[in-house]
């Protein structure tokens, strides 16, 4: 049981469950032919979101880290009509690809990409006296996620989700010794979402295409 067992059992999974979807096909082609890094969610994964957010009944998604935009188009999918997406996206580069794969999918005017360092566009959002959201992802940085964590809880409502990406880090996430920033990062989320009262949390391992991580996700009380 290894990288290849588990992405043969992705490629099967994807074609069962998740199907060809020749936009999202795409805009993974175009951030590939861009340059971007390869580092996007699995459609699995991709799908998954989708659902929370169906679930979920979400109007409002923040997501922290665009890059080309193919987690923003799955769960924009899931908005209604009237539903609004803030991603938030350090690159312009990223940002301007990202873009380019909304516009393809049609999804201009639903999804909002906002350039810049995440931890000025938070406290603008703030100020901007923002609709709080129903969902969060966050799938950038690492060592900033206990900050974007604080800016998640303030910017959501009471009975909000929020998600956060590669908290396992191939088991590293165990190792309270690392001296990898991304680890301690994740840790010191981890942390921080275990002692906040208001949140109640779990993580999900994950193995697949994308290799061994896994997902935290986290319901914000009243």
């Amino acid at each position: 049981m290894g990288q290849a067992q588990w992405t043969a059992v992705d490629a099967f999974l994807d074609s069962l469950v998740v199907g060809e979807d020749k936009v999202l096909s795409g805009a993974v082609a175009a951030s590939e032919k861009a340059g971007l890094p390869p580092i996007q969610v699995s459609a699995s994964q991709g799908k998954f979101l989708h659902l929370l957010a169906k679930i979920q009944g979400a109007k409002r998604i923040l997501e922290l880290g665009t890059l080309g935009g193919y987690s923003a188009i799955w769960m924009a999918r899931a908005l209604p009509s009237d539903g609004h997406l803030v991603s938030l996206e350090f690159s312009p580069r990223h940002a301007e690809v990202a873009s380019a794969n909304v516009a393809r999918a049609g999804l201009v005017g639903i999804v909002e990409i906002q350039v810049g360092p995440a931890l000025e566009s938070l406290p603008k959002l703030a100020e901007s006296g923002v609709e709080p959201f129903d969902m969060v992802f966050i799938d950038a940085d690492k060592l900033n996620y206990p900050a974007y964590l604080d800016w998640a809880v303030k910017l959501s409502r009471p009975g909000a989700l929020i998600v956060a990406d590669n908290v396992v880090r191939g088991g590293a996430v165990a190792d309270s010794l690392s001296r990898d920033p991304n680890v301690q990062g994740v840790r010191a989320y981890l942390e921080a979402v275990a002692a906040n009262p208001r949140l109640d949390g779990t993580v999900i391992q994950t193995v697949g295409v994308k290799g061994y991580d896994g997902l935290s996700i986290a319901r914000l009380d009243s």
